[in-house]
């Protein structure tokens, strides 16, 4: 892992993070780290769980959302759908349904 100079680069808008094991971690020590350097919006795909979990940070402070402020009109729920349809369903029917559904 390269440490970048948040100096230098500002802190992306999002992050996701793929937490299968690490979900307290996720929503705790990293979630905390998240606000400190300013990220907009914070992602966890909770593997176990099959959800995302989305936060839109301000203030060094983060609340849970149900739509992404970074990617406009695209609600959490649409893509805890996708997941779940990814268990059961090819990657590249998953992948075709989203783009149908970014579509409407």
């Amino acid at each position: 892992m390269n440490i970048i100079d948040l100096e230098k680069y500002p802190a992306p808008d999002l992050v996701i993070e793929v937490a299968n094991s690490s979900l307290s971690d996720a929503q705790g020590e990293k979630l905390i780290l998240y606000e400190n350097i300013g990220v907009v919006e914070y992602w966890i795909v909770d593997v176990q769980n099959v959800q995302v979990i989305a936060f839109a940070v301000a203030d060094r402070g983060s609340k849970q959302i149900q739509e992404s402020l970074v990617l406009p009109e695209l609600k959490i729920s649409l893509l805890d759908e996708a997941l779940q349809l990814s268990r059961n369903m090819n990657q590249r029917l998953v992948g075709a349904w989203l783009m149908e559904k970014f579509q409407q």
